[in-house]
């Protein structure tokens, strides 16, 4: 793929409709691109499945609170450029080029100088945002509780205080998903074609999309946050699998909810 940073628009995005047969169409795809290739897939989704042990460890270890800024802060900065590798596949599939592990992260390299440095800034003001935030509920609803050590006296968080705690913090959480997930839901594909488009274009269209299609959308997040849920079960390892299915679905979902005019 060419660099083409500097270069003014060639195009302006339009949305389309679309219904449950785009999604099973841009799963199904995605699916056999990760069958394809899967030793990539599993190279890029390292980066999640790594970031989820970093943030676990900085979470719960003892006396290592120092590794929660870091860990916070650089795991929402890599993953976008992880999640490119894996559109860059489908593209280079979809286009009948030849993959090639250099080639393939050369492009994803090539993105620090496009638009994707500031949708991760984008991500990284939401994702340090909501643990503030988290911290904030926390203490709104059981400052009282903040001697008791949570990971060993679970019977706090069903007090009715924890309990008003969990629905409140659930609910604004699930607002700052949908938020975030409507951002970038075909953002980051967008911004990886060969057509330039700054970040704040490729957010609006993303919106708009959702805005188009509703139902069909909020019904591709509501699938996407349950398997990846399972696929964090066993020790995120199910993210290996999940993780690459749906880098490649995403990619398959822009080509068939973005055209250019």
């Amino acid at each position: 793929m060419l660099d083409h940073a500097g270069t003014p628009p060639s195009a302006v995005p339009e949305v389309l409709s679309l219904d449950v047969g785009d999604l099973r169409h841009a799963l199904s795809a995605g699916w056999w691109d990760f069958l394809a290739h899967p030793q990539y897939g599993a190279f890029f989704a390292l980066v999640y499945v790594a970031g989820g042990w970093l943030l676990t460890y900085a979470f719960t270890a003892q006396g290592q609170v120092w590794w929660t800024l870091p860990a916070a802060a650089g795991f929402p900065i890599l993953a976008p450029f992880a999640a490119c590798g894996l559109y860059e596949i489908s593209r280079r599939r979809e286009a009948g080029e030849p993959l090639e592990f250099n080639s393939i992260l050369g492009v994803v390299f090539r993105q620090k100088d496009r638009q994707i440095p500031s949708m991760a800034a984008v991500i990284v003001v939401f994702f340090l945002f909501w643990n503030f935030l988290a911290h904030t509920i926390f203490a709104l609803f059981l400052g009282k509780s903040t001697l008791t050590n949570i990971s060993s006296s679970l019977g706090v968080f069903v007090t009715p205080e924890g309990l008003m705690m969990l629905a409140f913090g659930t609910a604004v959480g699930a607002t700052f998903a949908t938020v975030l997930y409507a951002l970038t839901v075909v953002s980051l594909p967008m911004l990886l074609d060969d057509r330039e488009v700054d970040f704040v274009t490729a957010m609006l269209t993303s919106i708009a999309l959702v805005r188009e299609n509703p139902v069909v959308m909020l019904g591709w997040g509501l699938f996407i946050a349950v398997v990846l849920f399972v696929g964090m079960l066993p020790g995120f390892l199910g993210l290996f699998i999940v993780l690459p299915v749906l880098g490649h679905a995403t990619w398959h979902l822009y080509r068939r909810a973005v055209t250019w005019v």
